[in-house]
């Protein structure tokens, strides 16, 4: 008897559905193998010999296996291209709804973008056209300076567009006026241009040769007369409006309070340091001494009029604020 050859596994995915393989041994029933060699010994030990190879019988299938098969039938080329249509169709769908929304975001791009920029549009043609031209010319902050005397002045303005206002023309017509000390343009549609002027401030008087000179702390001439200014005080000082005596005098009558700056009559000084007030109506003498700390001088020289009443005092000596001398 031969040594027997191991049989292969059976293979379940290329054999048919509704075929089954079955082995069966060609020893007659009953007969008793020789060498003591049985079929059940052969079945456990997977090994059959080639000369006992049963033939291969089909055999029906089972009632659910037929019906399996009946369930999958096997695909066809239709199949395959309504398939590769259907994908088609997906595909172009999405591609579809994809570039349709990038359309909408594209367009609420566009349509924002445009709003913007017709309304700038609209804005600068209104602010340019004639629908915002001045009509009339508001002057604000003149107290020394007749303000009907500057809107006359201003006058080439009325009928221009607020946003062509000629700023040049505006600086031209108010250098006649030397109490300007600066201003700004402000325009209030429709028709209003508004110029807000800030005064220059009058420190006192120089006497000239051709009469008396106003003068604010920077030494700017504000208007000469031949008498001498009753609401401004005298200024006494060597060298004019140039040198350093007069500087410090300005700087000691621009800190000064309103109510105590009304009493000033003089202004004297003969170097920086030795600068001297005089309140014309009693005749109180206030020894400043030089420019320095002297928001904290006007402030001690404020409280001690109201202790001490110039009527009361002949001199007030303030240049040491911290001890102060009243006679």
């Amino acid at each position: 008897m031969r040594r027997p050859t191991p049989l292969p596994p059976p293979e379940r995915e290329s054999r048919p559905r509704d075929v089954d393989l079955d082995v069966r041994s060609l020893t007659p029933p009953g007969a008793a193998p020789a060498d003591g060699y049985s079929p059940d010994a052969q079945e456990s030990d997977g090994f059959v010999a080639e000369d006992d190879l049963a033939e291969i019988v089909p055999f029906a299938p089972t009632p659910g296996e037929d019906e399996e098969s009946a369930a999958d039938p096997p695909l066809g080329v239709r199949d395959v291209w309504a398939a590769a249509r259907a994908r088609r169709r997906a595909l172009r769908a999405e591609v579809r709804r994809f570039t349709a929304r990038q359309r909408r975001r594209r367009m609420a791009w566009i349509v924002l973008v445009s709003a913007v920029l017709l309304l700038v549009a609209l804005s600068v043609g209104a602010a340019y056209s004639p629908l915002f031209a001045v009509e009339r010319v508001k002057v604000v902050g003149a107290s020394q300076l007749d303000a009907g005397a500057v809107e006359r002045a201003l006058a080439s303005q009325i009928g221009r567009p607020l946003a062509l206002v000629d700023s040049g023309e505006v600086k031209a017509a108010l250098v006649a006026f030397p109490l300007v000390e600066t201003y700004t343009l402000e325009a209030r549609p429709p028709h209003e241009l508004v110029v807000r002027i800030v005064e220059r401030l009058p420190i006192g008087s120089i006497k000239s040769a051709a009469g008396y000179t106003l003068v604010d702390a920077a030494g700017v001439a504000l208007s000469t007369t031949p008498d001498r200014p009753k609401d401004h005080p005298t200024i006494s000082v060597p060298g004019g409006v140039t040198s350093a005596a007069f500087e410090a005098v300005g700087t000691v009558f621009r800190s000064l309070p309103e109510d105590v700056r009304s009493q000033v009559t003089a202004l004297t000084a003969t170097t920086p340091n030795d600068v001297t007030l005089t309140l014309g109506a009693t005749d109180t003498d206030v020894v400043w001494g030089n420019a320095s700390e002297s928001a904290l001088k006007a402030l001690t020289l404020e409280r001690i009029m109201i202790e001490r009443p110039p009527s009361e005092v002949s001199l007030y000596d303030v240049s040491s604020p911290r001890a102060v001398v009243v006679r």
